[in-house]
This record gives structure tokens, sequence and C-alpha cells, in this order.
């Protein structure tokens, strides 16, 4: 079930720019945006000496992929729903639900990363155990992100090309 099945303009038809479904234009800022944003909020954490100079890096990325990552998700739910999908069924289907599962996951693992990286990021100048706290959930939330972007790219990889 679709995030906004009650909001029939944004279920009713496949989202499509210039004849293209948007979901696999969209994919690709997920899977470019959601490892950098990882990558230089783990930078922000594990190298402190450099922490002023990416901050701003880290916030502005963190926030893209956060953005990146829900487009990819709602319009991978708008583009199952073309009727075209109704007639798959058997290994094919499976892949695809596999992928759903995966995106499911991706999508709050996320918004967690995003919501702590912007947390981070803001209260950069303090010091003690809330740092110590939202660097750790920071590192924690990167590597998921880092993981369950691999595994959701991955699963929809082998859905199209299996």
């Amino acid at each position: 079930m679709t995030v906004f099945a009650a909001v029939p303009l944004l279920t009713s038809m496949t989202w499509k720019v210039t004849g293209l479904p948007l979901h696999p234009l969209v994919v690709h800022a997920a899977v470019v945006f959601a490892p950098l944003g990882a990558g230089a909020a783990l930078a922000y954490v594990f190298l402190p000496k450099y922490r002023d100079l990416l901050r701003w890096p880290t916030l502005v990325l963190a926030v893209i992929a956060f953005g990146a990552i829900w487009a990819a998700y709602l319009t991978g739910n708008n583009f199952f729903s073309d009727p075209k999908f109704a007639n798959f069924s058997g290994e094919l289907l499976d892949r695809i639900h596999k992928h759903q599962s995966y995106a499911r996951t991706l999508r709050w693992i996320v918004t967690g990363f995003g919501i702590v990286t912007v947390a981070a990021t803001y209260l950069h100048d303090r010091d003690g155990t809330r740092k110590n706290v939202l660097s750790g959930l920071v590192v924690v939330l990167a590597l998921l992100t880092l993981v369950w972007t691999v595994l959701t790219g991955d699963a929809g990889a082998r859905a199209v090309w299996s």
C-alpha cells in the first residue's frame, strides 16, 4: 500500500519524465547521495581536526540523501502501482518484493540518519555526553544507511537485470 493511496492524483498514473517512469531516474540520486552523505558523516565524526570544514557539506549531503531516498521510495511505490505489474509472478515478483522490503527499511534508517546528523551538526560546538551520544548514533545510522542502500540497490538491480 502506498503512502499516498488516499490521494488519487498521486497514485492513479505512473509518474513520468519524457515518457520514462520517474523511479528508474530517481534511484540514481539515492544510490549516489546516500553513500556520500553517510561517508561525509563518518568523516565528520572520525576526523575532528576537519569537523569545522565538514560540518556544512555533511549537513547538506544528509538532507539530500534523505530527500533522494524518500523520492526513490515514493516513486517506486508509484511505479509498482502501474497495471503492467499485475501480470508479474514467480521469481521476478519475489525479487521485486525483496527490493521493496529493503526499501521500506531504508527509508526509516535514512530518516533517522538525517535527523541525527542534522542534530549533530546543529549542536556542533557542544562537548560532553550529548556530543558523544550523537556521534555514536551518527556512526551507527551512517553504517546502516550504507549497508541498506547497497542491499536495496542490489535487489532492485537484480529484479531488473536477472
